[in-house]
């Protein structure tokens, strides 16, 4: 096993489950309730006959007592698909420990889940931009091969956000789940990554990888800060109202993030990359189990 994901972590994890309410119609055959109502084996409603429908659905004790044809309808459970926008860019890679670390350990945690429930799975990182996917597949044995493949996985260029959304909006995935995994901090800002969002046809998932620095930088003085991307470099006087101002930018920029969640009804989590993953786990998976 990878050294990033260690065996107690995978057992740890091997437990837990997702629950969708519905699931989109066609797919697989999986553990999700699906908007699909055919022969399952969970009764969901009644509808009128119409000719040409399969005669042995009737149900033939509600027409004997209103002389009225109807058919039994069931629900069939379908696969979820999953699909995880993974940001590797540069500055994800910059700090120790890495927020990227935390990120793939996340990934793998929601890829496990997906796999274990027998959903398709896709991982798809970036950076400047896609870098070459783990494409959606299914089946428990996919889970050495896709940690092995997180573990694998380099730093990718800046950060273009905005750029990996629009790219997985263009692909025309079946309606699933997208899990996108990043600190968000976009050049574009976080109104440009909120617009991206919102022309995917999803369900969201964000995960949120932060530290306490974001939050609470001890800097002051006189700084040359520099982009850990691009290379630039802007000299600052760090004084306590030029911090205020950080941090009224900061509260103002998380804000956005989870007003859009709300406004999506997307699952919003701030994951500490400072912090063990797993401990952190169960403040999405309550109970052991995610429901979207």
């Amino acid at each position: 096993m990878a050294t990033l994901f260690s065996d107690e972590f995978v057992r740890a994890i091997s437990r837990l489950r997702i629950v969708a309410r519905q699931v989109p119609a066609g797919g697989r055959h999986a553990e999700h309730r699906s908007r699909d109502l055919g022969s399952g084996m969970e009764f969901r409603d009644f509808r009128s006959y119409v000719p040409g429908d399969d005669i042995r659905r009737v149900d033939w004790s509600l027409y004997r007592r209103s002389g009225r044809l109807f058919l039994r309808l069931f629900e069939e459970p379908r696969e979820l698909p999953l699909y995880i926008l993974l940001d590797v860019s540069d500055s994800m890679f910059f700090e120790a420990p890495p927020r990227a670390d935390a990120a793939r350990l996340m990934a793998g945690v929601m890829a496990a889940v997906g796999w274990n429930q027998f959903d398709r799975v896709g991982i798809y990182p970036f950076g400047a931009d896609l870098v070459p996917p783990l494409r959606p597949v299914s089946g428990k044995a996919m889970l050495r091969r896709g940690l092995d493949y997180l573990e694998r996985l380099q730093s990718a260029g800046p950060t273009n956000v905005v750029q990996a959304i629009r790219r997985c909006a263009a692909m025309r995935l079946r309606e699933g789940l997208v899990v996108l995994i990043s600190d968000f901090f976009d050049p574009r800002g976080i109104e440009a990554v909120t617009t991206a969002l919102r022309s995917l046809r999803h369900r969201l998932l964000l995960i949120q990888v932060v530290r306490q620095s974001d939050v609470d930088p001890s800097h002051n003085g006189e700084l040359r800060m520099v982009d850990c991307e691009s290379g630039a470099a802007l000299d600052v006087t760090v004084t306590p109202a030029v911090l205020e101002r950080y941090a009224d930018a900061y509260r103002s920029f998380g804000d956005k993030l989870t007003s859009f969640a709300s406004r999506r009804r997307a699952v919003h989590l701030r994951l500490d990359a400072e912090r063990p993953v797993l401990a952190q786990v169960g403040e999405l998976f309550v109970d052991g189990v995610l429901v979207t």
